[in-house]
């Protein structure tokens, strides 16, 4: 587990949020895929934009 991440009961979720983007691009892992245009924020690469990407447990 990253320093990006935590882990619950629940799940792992992205540590800071929906509001965060220059975290979100720093904590782009090996597992990163994209996801759908549909669920993407932008054009970068990052956690908002991945397809594994959790924002709750």
């Amino acid at each position: 587990m990253s320093e990006w991440f935590e882990s619950t009961a629940e799940g792992v979720t992205f540590r800071f949020g929906r509001r965060d983007p220059e975290a979100a691009r720093a904590a782009v892992c090996d597992g990163y895929r994209r996801d759908d245009e549909d669920e993407t924020v932008d054009d970068t690469v990052s956690c908002y934009n991945c397809r594994y990407r959790r924002w709750t447990a």
